[in-house]
């Protein structure tokens, strides 16, 4: 796994190991490439959760984001995630990195606390995305799963794509949200 665009291009990182599933280099890329098209990334504050190793996050630094806040309850990961913000000078202030439950932390977050991009990248086996995208204040968030979601009302879907076995769904804030309607989960 390697940084693939920006000014740590090429740089190596390192995955975490166990529960983690990091996000292969030919997804990261088709993911950047259809943030580029919308020109999201240069400049934006960056939230990654379930960061893993922080590829998504440190790919979004390494492209000229502001700022990036990585959120893993895994130790692993988050010694992972530093090491790499280390590894590719991406470390400091504008790259804080959290250990936490992420619904939990996002619950903590100030009302008015909001990014640009979310990158969400949970286990599989995740089935609390109602709850998450209910709390989730970001303008943009590139979910991967390994099913369709339903983001519901406050959210619309902007592009979506299948790589394999994992499922890319790109969603915004809505223009306006309609009544709430209730959400399966699994």
């Amino acid at each position: 796994m390697r940084v693939i665009g920006g000014t740590s291009r090429g740089r190596v990182l390192k995955a975490p190991g166990g529960p983690t599933r990091p996000t292969g280099d030919r997804v990261r890329e088709a993911i950047f490439d259809m943030l580029g098209s919308m020109a999201a990334v240069a400049g934006s504050t960056v939230l990654d959760l379930f960061a893993g190793s922080g590829a998504m996050g440190i790919e979004a630094l390494s492209r000229g984001a502001s700022s990036a806040v990585f959120v893993d309850d895994h130790p692993a990961a988050v010694a992972a995630v530093r090491a790499n913000l280390e590894a590719t000078g991406l470390d400091g202030a504008h790259a804080p990195v959290h250990r936490a439950e992420v619904l939990r932390w996002l619950e903590r977050q100030l009302p008015g606390a909001a990014w640009d991009i979310a990158f969400v990248d949970p286990p599989y086996a995740f089935c609390a995305w109602p709850a998450l995208l209910e709390r989730l204040r970001a303008r943009l968030a590139v979910l991967e799963s390994d099913r369709p979601l339903d983001p519901g009302g406050h959210w619309e879907v902007l592009k979506h794509r299948r790589y394999g076995g994992t499922l890319v769904t790109v969603i915004g804030q809505a223009a306006r949200n309609p009544p709430d309607v209730e959400r399966g989960t699994c």
